[in-house]
Protein backbone atom coordinates (compact mmCIF):
# COMPACT_ATOMS: atom_id res chain seq x y z
CA UNK A 1 0.00 0.00 0.00
CA UNK A 2 1.45 3.34 -1.09
CA UNK A 3 1.31 6.17 1.44
CA UNK A 4 -1.17 8.95 0.63
CA UNK A 5 0.52 12.15 -0.51
CA UNK A 6 -0.91 15.45 0.73
CA UNK A 7 -1.42 17.71 -2.26
CA UNK A 8 -2.16 21.38 -2.86
CA UNK A 9 -3.77 23.03 -5.92
CA UNK A 10 -2.38 26.50 -6.62
CA UNK A 11 -4.82 28.42 -8.81
CA UNK A 12 -7.74 26.25 -7.67
CA UNK A 13 -10.52 28.61 -8.75
CA UNK A 14 -9.67 28.77 -12.49
CA UNK A 15 -10.87 26.29 -15.13
CA UNK A 16 -7.78 24.06 -14.99
CA UNK A 17 -7.72 24.30 -11.20
CA UNK A 18 -11.33 23.11 -11.13
CA UNK A 19 -10.39 20.24 -13.44
CA UNK A 20 -7.58 19.29 -11.03
CA UNK A 21 -10.10 19.27 -8.17
CA UNK A 22 -12.48 16.89 -9.97
CA UNK A 23 -9.66 14.57 -11.15
CA UNK A 24 -8.02 14.35 -7.73
CA UNK A 25 -11.26 13.71 -5.84
CA UNK A 26 -10.92 10.13 -4.58
CA UNK A 27 -7.46 9.64 -6.13
CA UNK A 28 -5.85 6.43 -4.79
CA UNK A 29 -2.46 8.08 -4.06
CA UNK A 30 -3.11 11.82 -3.68
CA UNK A 31 -5.30 13.66 -1.20
CA UNK A 32 -6.05 17.35 -1.73
CA UNK A 33 -5.64 19.07 1.64
CA UNK A 34 -4.81 22.63 0.56
CA UNK A 35 -6.23 25.04 -2.02
CA UNK A 36 -4.74 28.39 -2.95
CA UNK A 37 -5.71 31.20 -5.31
CA UNK A 38 -5.34 34.97 -5.61
CA UNK A 39 -5.57 37.24 -2.57
CA UNK A 40 -9.16 38.16 -3.43
CA UNK A 41 -10.30 34.55 -2.95
CA UNK A 42 -8.17 33.94 0.16
CA UNK A 43 -10.13 33.38 3.37
CA UNK A 44 -13.27 32.16 1.56
CA UNK A 45 -14.27 28.53 1.30
CA UNK A 46 -13.72 26.91 -2.10
CA UNK A 47 -17.49 26.86 -2.66
CA UNK A 48 -17.79 30.60 -1.90
CA UNK A 49 -14.72 31.55 -3.94
CA UNK A 50 -15.81 29.70 -7.08
CA UNK A 51 -19.54 30.43 -6.79
CA UNK A 52 -21.20 30.64 -10.20
CA UNK A 53 -17.85 30.27 -11.99
CA UNK A 54 -17.79 26.50 -11.44
CA UNK A 55 -17.77 25.12 -15.01
CA UNK A 56 -17.23 21.36 -14.65
CA UNK A 57 -19.93 18.80 -15.45
CA UNK A 58 -19.75 17.35 -11.95
CA UNK A 59 -20.37 19.35 -8.76
CA UNK A 60 -17.59 20.71 -6.53
CA UNK A 61 -16.04 17.72 -4.72
CA UNK A 62 -17.51 17.52 -1.20
CA UNK A 63 -14.05 16.79 0.19
CA UNK A 64 -12.85 20.23 -0.98
CA UNK A 65 -15.95 22.46 -0.94
CA UNK A 66 -15.34 23.72 2.59
CA UNK A 67 -11.55 24.02 2.46
CA UNK A 68 -10.54 27.63 3.11
CA UNK A 69 -8.56 29.14 0.25
CA UNK A 70 -5.06 30.34 1.05
CA UNK A 71 -3.17 33.07 -0.77
CA UNK A 72 -0.98 31.56 -3.52
CA UNK A 73 1.70 34.21 -3.12
CA UNK A 74 1.48 35.21 0.56
CA UNK A 75 1.19 31.74 2.16
CA UNK A 76 3.99 29.90 0.33
CA UNK A 77 5.83 28.79 3.51
CA UNK A 78 2.58 27.66 5.17
CA UNK A 79 1.42 25.74 2.09
CA UNK A 80 4.84 24.13 1.53
CA UNK A 81 4.85 22.92 5.15
CA UNK A 82 1.35 21.42 4.84
CA UNK A 83 1.70 19.37 1.64
CA UNK A 84 4.02 16.88 -0.09
CA UNK A 85 3.77 18.70 -3.44
CA UNK A 86 1.55 21.11 -5.39
CA UNK A 87 -0.13 21.31 -8.78
CA UNK A 88 0.10 24.80 -10.25
CA UNK A 89 -2.36 26.35 -12.71
CA UNK A 90 -2.31 30.09 -12.07
CA UNK A 91 -3.34 32.94 -14.32
CA UNK A 92 -0.54 35.50 -13.98
CA UNK A 93 2.17 37.11 -16.08
CA UNK A 94 4.93 34.71 -17.15
CA UNK A 95 7.72 36.25 -15.08
CA UNK A 96 5.43 36.27 -12.01
CA UNK A 97 4.63 32.58 -12.53
CA UNK A 98 8.33 31.74 -12.91
CA UNK A 99 9.10 33.52 -9.63
CA UNK A 100 6.13 31.94 -7.83
CA UNK A 101 6.93 28.38 -8.89
CA UNK A 102 10.58 28.82 -8.00
CA UNK A 103 9.60 30.16 -4.57
CA UNK A 104 7.58 26.99 -3.89
CA UNK A 105 10.43 24.77 -5.11
CA UNK A 106 12.90 26.66 -2.88
CA UNK A 107 10.51 26.14 0.05
CA UNK A 108 11.16 22.39 -0.57
CA UNK A 109 7.78 21.86 -2.21
CA UNK A 110 7.86 20.08 -5.60
CA UNK A 111 5.75 21.84 -8.25
CA UNK A 112 3.94 19.98 -11.06
CA UNK A 113 2.98 22.83 -13.35
CA UNK A 114 0.36 23.26 -16.01
CA UNK A 115 1.78 26.70 -16.89
CA UNK A 116 4.08 27.47 -19.80
CA UNK A 117 6.40 29.82 -17.86
CA UNK A 118 9.13 27.24 -17.13
CA UNK A 119 8.84 25.09 -20.27
CA UNK A 120 12.08 26.42 -21.67
CA UNK A 121 14.06 26.62 -18.44
CA UNK A 122 16.93 24.28 -19.47
CA UNK A 123 16.88 22.10 -16.34
CA UNK A 124 13.07 21.91 -15.95
CA UNK A 125 11.76 18.66 -17.49
CA UNK A 126 8.75 19.04 -19.81
CA UNK A 127 7.25 15.58 -19.92
CA UNK A 128 4.54 13.65 -21.74
CA UNK A 129 4.78 10.53 -19.54
CA UNK A 130 4.42 8.02 -22.40
CA UNK A 131 7.20 9.65 -24.42
CA UNK A 132 10.09 11.20 -22.53
CA UNK A 133 9.88 9.78 -19.00
CA UNK A 134 13.69 9.77 -18.82
CA UNK A 135 13.83 13.60 -18.76
CA UNK A 136 12.98 13.35 -15.03
CA UNK A 137 16.65 12.45 -14.58
CA UNK A 138 17.48 16.18 -14.87
CA UNK A 139 15.79 16.84 -11.50
CA UNK A 140 18.95 16.36 -9.36
CA UNK A 141 20.74 18.99 -11.51
CA UNK A 142 17.84 21.40 -11.05
CA UNK A 143 17.82 20.80 -7.29
CA UNK A 144 21.52 21.58 -7.21
CA UNK A 145 20.93 24.93 -8.96
CA UNK A 146 18.01 25.79 -6.65
CA UNK A 147 19.88 24.60 -3.56
CA UNK A 148 17.03 22.27 -2.55
CA UNK A 149 16.77 18.72 -1.21
CA UNK A 150 13.18 17.95 -2.26
CA UNK A 151 11.97 21.00 -4.16
CA UNK A 152 11.89 21.10 -7.99
CA UNK A 153 9.65 22.11 -10.89
CA UNK A 154 8.36 19.76 -13.60
CA UNK A 155 5.99 20.90 -16.36
CA UNK A 156 3.69 19.37 -18.92
CA UNK A 157 3.74 20.53 -22.51
CA UNK A 158 1.25 22.69 -24.38
CA UNK A 159 -2.18 21.09 -24.79
CA UNK A 160 -2.38 21.44 -28.58
CA UNK A 161 0.64 19.27 -29.35
CA UNK A 162 -0.58 16.43 -27.11
CA UNK A 163 -2.73 15.11 -29.94
CA UNK A 164 -0.08 14.87 -32.67
CA UNK A 165 3.35 14.58 -31.01
CA UNK A 166 2.43 11.22 -29.37
CA UNK A 167 1.42 9.88 -32.81
CA UNK A 168 4.71 10.99 -34.40
CA UNK A 169 7.07 10.10 -31.54
CA UNK A 170 7.18 6.29 -31.95
CA UNK A 171 7.42 6.65 -35.76
CA UNK A 172 10.47 8.90 -35.47
CA UNK A 173 12.53 6.22 -33.72
CA UNK A 174 12.11 3.79 -36.57
CA UNK A 175 11.63 5.86 -39.72
CA UNK A 176 13.02 9.31 -38.88
CA UNK A 177 10.35 12.03 -39.05
CA UNK A 178 11.80 14.82 -41.19
CA UNK A 179 9.12 17.49 -41.76
CA UNK A 180 5.78 18.06 -40.09
CA UNK A 181 3.06 20.53 -41.05
CA UNK A 182 0.16 20.70 -38.61
CA UNK A 183 -3.06 22.71 -38.42
CA UNK A 184 -4.78 22.56 -35.05
CA UNK A 185 -8.46 23.18 -34.40
CA UNK A 186 -8.66 24.13 -30.74
CA UNK A 187 -11.50 24.20 -28.22
CA UNK A 188 -12.52 27.34 -26.34
CA UNK A 189 -11.79 25.74 -22.94
CA UNK A 190 -8.14 26.08 -23.98
CA UNK A 191 -8.66 29.81 -23.42
CA UNK A 192 -10.36 29.11 -20.08
CA UNK A 193 -13.71 30.02 -21.64
CA UNK A 194 -17.21 28.57 -22.07
CA UNK A 195 -19.84 29.59 -24.62
CA UNK A 196 -21.60 31.56 -21.85
CA UNK A 197 -18.49 33.62 -21.17
CA UNK A 198 -17.40 33.89 -24.83
CA UNK A 199 -20.54 34.36 -26.95
CA UNK A 200 -18.59 35.73 -29.94
CA UNK A 201 -17.20 32.21 -30.49
CA UNK A 202 -20.65 30.85 -31.37
CA UNK A 203 -20.91 30.25 -35.13
CA UNK A 204 -17.38 31.57 -35.52
CA UNK A 205 -13.75 30.59 -36.16
CA UNK A 206 -10.81 32.75 -35.04
CA UNK A 207 -7.58 32.13 -36.98
CA UNK A 208 -5.23 33.26 -34.21
CA UNK A 209 -4.28 32.00 -30.74
CA UNK A 210 -1.56 34.14 -29.18
CA UNK A 211 1.81 32.36 -28.84
CA UNK A 212 0.34 28.99 -29.75
CA UNK A 213 2.07 28.47 -33.09
CA UNK A 214 5.50 29.21 -31.64
CA UNK A 215 4.88 26.72 -28.79
CA UNK A 216 3.62 24.09 -31.23
CA UNK A 217 6.77 24.39 -33.34
CA UNK A 218 9.31 24.65 -30.51
CA UNK A 219 8.07 22.47 -27.67
CA UNK A 220 8.19 19.12 -29.55
CA UNK A 221 11.94 19.63 -29.98
CA UNK A 222 12.45 19.84 -26.22
CA UNK A 223 10.38 16.66 -25.75
CA UNK A 224 12.63 14.99 -28.36
CA UNK A 225 15.73 16.50 -26.75
CA UNK A 226 18.32 14.81 -24.55
CA UNK A 227 20.02 15.50 -21.25
CA UNK A 228 23.56 16.81 -21.56
CA UNK A 229 25.25 17.71 -18.28
CA UNK A 230 22.93 19.97 -16.27
CA UNK A 231 20.42 20.76 -19.02
CA UNK A 232 18.03 19.35 -21.59
CA UNK A 233 19.28 20.18 -25.07
CA UNK A 234 16.41 20.37 -27.60
CA UNK A 235 16.59 18.20 -30.72
CA UNK A 236 17.24 19.96 -34.04
CA UNK A 237 14.72 17.88 -36.00
CA UNK A 238 11.98 17.17 -37.06
CA UNK A 239 11.10 20.54 -38.62
CA UNK A 240 7.68 21.70 -37.43
CA UNK A 241 5.41 24.35 -38.91
CA UNK A 242 2.03 24.99 -37.32
CA UNK A 243 -1.15 26.99 -37.80
CA UNK A 244 -3.47 27.16 -34.79
CA UNK A 245 -7.14 28.00 -35.11
CA UNK A 246 -9.83 28.51 -32.44
CA UNK A 247 -13.07 26.68 -33.29
CA UNK A 248 -16.53 26.71 -31.65
CA UNK A 249 -16.07 23.50 -29.64
CA UNK A 250 -16.24 23.25 -25.83
CA UNK A 251 -13.47 20.66 -25.31
CA UNK A 252 -11.05 18.76 -27.55
CA UNK A 253 -8.14 19.83 -29.77
CA UNK A 254 -7.85 18.31 -33.23
CA UNK A 255 -4.73 18.31 -35.39
CA UNK A 256 -4.49 17.80 -39.15
CA UNK A 257 -0.98 16.47 -39.72
CA UNK A 258 1.21 16.16 -42.83
CA UNK A 259 4.45 14.24 -42.38
CA UNK A 260 7.60 13.43 -44.37
CA UNK A 261 9.99 10.65 -43.30
CA UNK A 262 13.69 9.88 -43.78
CA UNK A 263 12.62 6.42 -44.89
CA UNK A 264 8.98 6.05 -45.77
CA UNK A 265 7.06 3.35 -43.90
CA UNK A 266 3.97 1.55 -45.24
CA UNK A 267 0.52 2.41 -43.90
CA UNK A 268 0.42 -1.03 -42.25
CA UNK A 269 3.72 -0.42 -40.46
CA UNK A 270 2.47 2.91 -39.11
CA UNK A 271 -0.81 1.44 -37.83
CA UNK A 272 1.04 -1.48 -36.25
CA UNK A 273 3.35 0.87 -34.32
CA UNK A 274 0.41 2.94 -33.09
CA UNK A 275 -1.51 -0.16 -32.03
CA UNK A 276 1.31 -1.64 -29.98
CA UNK A 277 2.77 1.53 -28.52
CA UNK A 278 3.04 1.53 -24.74
CA UNK A 279 4.89 3.94 -22.51
CA UNK A 280 5.95 3.98 -18.85
CA UNK A 281 2.39 4.75 -17.57
CA UNK A 282 0.99 1.64 -19.31
CA UNK A 283 3.88 -0.58 -18.18
CA UNK A 284 3.55 0.62 -14.58
CA UNK A 285 -0.26 0.70 -14.69
CA UNK A 286 -0.43 4.24 -13.26
CA UNK A 287 -3.91 5.26 -12.00
CA UNK A 288 -4.60 7.77 -14.81
CA UNK A 289 -2.86 5.88 -17.63
CA UNK A 290 -5.09 4.97 -20.58
CA UNK A 291 -4.85 1.25 -21.37
CA UNK A 292 -4.46 2.07 -25.07
CA UNK A 293 -2.71 5.41 -25.50
CA UNK A 294 -2.92 5.67 -29.32
CA UNK A 295 -6.18 4.54 -30.90
CA UNK A 296 -6.62 4.31 -34.66
CA UNK A 297 -10.11 4.51 -36.20
CA UNK A 298 -10.65 2.96 -39.65
CA UNK A 299 -13.91 4.85 -40.37
CA UNK A 300 -13.50 7.80 -42.75
CA UNK A 301 -15.40 10.20 -40.50
CA UNK A 302 -13.55 9.48 -37.24
CA UNK A 303 -12.22 10.65 -34.84
CA UNK A 304 -14.87 13.26 -34.08
CA UNK A 305 -14.39 15.72 -31.25
CA UNK A 306 -17.74 15.01 -29.59
CA UNK A 307 -17.48 11.24 -29.91
CA UNK A 308 -13.85 10.52 -29.08
CA UNK A 309 -12.56 13.29 -26.80
CA UNK A 310 -13.57 11.39 -23.63
CA UNK A 311 -11.94 8.11 -24.70
CA UNK A 312 -10.37 6.37 -21.68
CA UNK A 313 -11.33 9.18 -19.32
CA UNK A 314 -10.09 11.78 -21.81
CA UNK A 315 -6.52 10.48 -21.49
CA UNK A 316 -6.19 8.63 -24.82
CA UNK A 317 -5.25 10.00 -28.25
CA UNK A 318 -7.53 9.21 -31.22
CA UNK A 319 -6.15 9.02 -34.76
CA UNK A 320 -7.79 8.55 -38.14
CA UNK A 321 -7.73 9.19 -41.91
CA UNK A 322 -4.14 8.01 -42.46
CA UNK A 323 -3.47 8.20 -46.19
CA UNK A 324 -0.77 9.05 -48.72
CA UNK A 325 -0.27 12.70 -49.62
CA UNK A 326 0.75 14.35 -52.90
CA UNK A 327 3.41 16.58 -51.31
CA UNK A 328 4.31 14.92 -47.99
CA UNK A 329 4.49 11.16 -47.43
CA UNK A 330 1.32 10.84 -45.37
CA UNK A 331 -1.45 12.84 -43.75
CA UNK A 332 -3.76 12.01 -40.85
CA UNK A 333 -5.91 13.64 -38.17
CA UNK A 334 -5.67 13.24 -34.42
CA UNK A 335 -7.59 14.36 -31.38
CA UNK A 336 -7.09 14.71 -27.65
CA UNK A 337 -9.04 16.21 -24.77
CA UNK A 338 -7.32 19.52 -24.05
CA UNK A 339 -8.17 19.94 -20.36
CA UNK A 340 -7.79 16.22 -19.51
CA UNK A 341 -4.83 14.73 -21.43
CA UNK A 342 -3.77 18.23 -22.47
CA UNK A 343 -3.84 20.00 -19.12
CA UNK A 344 -4.84 18.74 -15.67
CA UNK A 345 -4.97 15.03 -16.55
CA UNK A 346 -1.54 15.14 -18.16
CA UNK A 347 -0.16 16.85 -15.04
CA UNK A 348 -1.77 14.29 -12.71
CA UNK A 349 -0.28 11.46 -14.81
CA UNK A 350 3.11 13.22 -14.65
CA UNK A 351 2.81 13.41 -10.85
CA UNK A 352 1.98 9.68 -10.77
CA UNK A 353 5.08 8.96 -12.86
CA UNK A 354 7.35 11.09 -10.62
CA UNK A 355 5.77 9.47 -7.58
CA UNK A 356 6.40 5.95 -8.92
CA UNK A 357 10.01 6.92 -9.69
CA UNK A 358 10.56 8.23 -6.15
CA UNK A 359 11.04 11.93 -6.96
CA UNK A 360 8.20 12.99 -4.62
CA UNK A 361 9.43 11.15 -1.52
Amino acid sequence: MMKKYKVGIIGATGMVGQRFATLLDGHPWFEVTTLAASARSAGKTYREAVGKRWCMDTPIPESMADLVIMSASDDIEKIAAAVDFVFCAVDMKKDEIRALEEAYAKAECPVISNNSAHRFTPDVPMIIPELNTDHAQIIPAQRKRLGTKRGFIAVKSNCSLQSYVPALYPLHEKFGVKDVLVCTYQAISGAGKTFETWPEMLDNVIPYIGGEEEKSEKEPLKIWGRIEGDQIVPATSPNFTAQCIRVPVSNGHMGAVFVRFEKKPTIEEIKEIWKNFKGYPQQENLPHAPVHFLNYFEEDNLPQTKLQRDLEGGMAVSIGRLREDTQYDYKFVCLSHNTLRGAAGGAVLLAEQLCAQGYLD
